[in-house]
């Protein structure tokens, strides 16, 4: 009998997908199922523009599959596929030159408080994230969104580990800078 896609490495499930059998759709799905969500968020927190989101997702899952048809090898998928999300979600930037917004209405932070300070608290910290650059932004987003260490964060952006690490820091001091003044007596 033969294991469940769902217990197949990333490894193994890429393998699958290089393969014409009938377990190639279920790889594809179950690599979706996995990493989807985080392709969606890293592109929402980039782009903030429904429509060009909605592409750059689909785009990026469109290029999986057409690595896979250049027969091409990846070791690490999620940490693949964000770096297509990121280029894709980079070129629109370059060639909007406009700013772009982070929007958190989709996101729960862990507040109790009532929902008129949770909102003005998701507009502060959309407001903190604004102030950073591109770069800060990026990491710090990947790190506390998407769950990704140092290293994998290297990856996706193509920069050392040390890099990676004092952007993340960075981001963090000035995140708490820039609310320290409005979080004064705030306790959860």
């Amino acid at each position: 009998m033969q294991k469940p896609v769902s217990s197949y490495s990333d490894t193994e499930l890429y393998a699958l997908l290089q393969t014409e059998t009938k377990e190639r759709e279920e790889a594809f799905t179950e690599l979706y199922t996995r990493y989807s969500s985080r392709v969606f968020l890293y592109c929402r927190c980039i782009l903030n523009d429904r429509d060009l989101v909605r592409d750059v997702f689909q785009e990026t899952w469109l290029r999986l599959l057409q690595g896979v048809e250049r027969g091409r090898m990846i070791e690490n998928v999620p940490a693949y596929l964000l770096r297509i999300c990121r280029n894709l979600c980079f070129d629109i930037k370059k060639n909007a030159r406009t700013r772009v917004l982070v929007s958190f209405e989709d996101f729960k932070f862990p507040v109790e408080d009532k929902a008129l300070e949770t909102k003005e608290l998701q507009t502060l910290i959309a407001t903190a994230l604004e102030m950073l650059t591109d770069d800060y932004r990026e990491a710090f987003i990947l790190q506390a969104y998407n769950g990704l260490s140092y290293k994998e964060i290297a990856e996706v952006i193509d920069e050392p580990v040390s890099t990676v690490r004092n952007r993340v820091v960075r981001a963090k001091y000035k995140i708490r800078e820039i609310l320290a003044p409005y979080l004064v007596g705030y306790r959860r």
